[in-house]
């Protein structure tokens, strides 16, 4: 059985419709109100869900203030180069393997948040996000599915200043700015989608679509990482999985994100979560212009 699992001010809800029901309520007590927490009752979560219309709703989700659906992960893992179209028109050699990124938890946020951009090199990077359900250790492909708690919509915000202000460049830290990692807006098991290898991934900005793909264009699917990253570390219930970016980044035009931009990132049967640019106070390398993006920069501008 499927289930759509929110953040509703802290609070753990299942969602139906255009209705949410607090968890620990419509439990009777049995999966606290911790949104963490109910990732380990997938099963139980299913079974609540299916009795949900019998039962009153606790308010409207248009009423509500939605936070992240895993808003405090242990591990947080992106994918770089994942979409083949991408590597194909950049004229990139296919992985052989995952590229993993980290991103540190710390940057994850609600769907309807601020970006705090601290550079004029800011970045979007729309991306299916996996939600670990049961973790676990050398995961088989067959398997991992069983042990995904939920998929939903995500941004890997990036700042390019900082990720290329040193030789070689270090990408981790300008992908974890607060604010960086907007998910939501809400946790879909994957068995409520019609074709969860197949979901139409789209990002706009100011109503400009930038980036437009499936995910059945993944070189790595979801299967595959899950068991890859198991078998490299032991995976915890709220591992978060961003799954990688399809072609129209920022970076690659000299196209930034600039204060007031609007984003919004919308994938098939997930929603849609939406991201205000805000232009706060400089960081140490907001000056430096990374040299690789100059001749787009300039060619952008005209």
């Amino acid at each position: 059985m499927s289930y759509r699992l929110a953040n509703i001010e802290g609070r753990a809800a299942l969602v139906l419709g255009e209705y949410y029901y607090d968890l620990e309520t419509v439990s009777n007590g049995a999966i606290t109100s911790d949104p963490m927490a109910a990732l380990s009752f997938t099963s139980d979560l299913s079974k609540i869900y299916s009795g949900l219309a019998d039962l009153a709703p606790t308010g409207k989700l248009a009423d509500a203030v939605l936070g992240a659906p895993v808003p405090n992960p242990s591990s947080v893992f992106t994918v770089g180069l994942n979409y083949r179209k991408t590597a194909l028109d950049s004229k990139t050699p296919i992985p052989e393997v995952p590229m993993i990124v980290a991103k540190f938890p710390s940057c994850i946020v609600g769907p309807d948040c601020n970006l705090d951009m601290r550079s004029d090199y800011s970045d979007f990077e729309a991306e299916l996000v996996v939600a670990i359900g049961q973790g676990g250790k050398n995961i088989s492909v067959d398997d991992a599915w069983n042990h995904v708690a939920g998929l939903c919509v995500g941004q890997d915000f990036s700042d390019r200043a900082v990720q290329f202000s040193s030789t070689p460049p270090q990408f981790d830290l300008g992908k974890s700015f607060d604010t960086f990692g907007p998910i939501g807006p809400v946790l879909v098991s994957p068995d409520a989608l019609e074709d969860r290898n197949s979901l139409a991934l789209e990002c706009e900005i100011n109503g400009e679509i930038r980036q437009k793909d499936n995910t059945d264009d993944l070189i790595f699917d979801v299967p595959t990482l899950v068991s890859y990253l198991s078998q490299l570390v032991t995976l915890k219930t709220g591992d978060l999985i961003f799954t990688g970016t399809p072609a129209g980044i920022g970076a690659a035009e000299g196209r930034f994100l600039r204060d007031g931009d609007v984003i919004t990132t919308t994938i098939e049967g997930l929603g849609s979560i939406v991201n205000k640019c805000v232009r706060g106070i400089d960081h140490p390398h907001a000056a430096f212009v990374p040299e690789i993006f100059k001749s787009k920069i300039s060619a952008a501008k005209k």
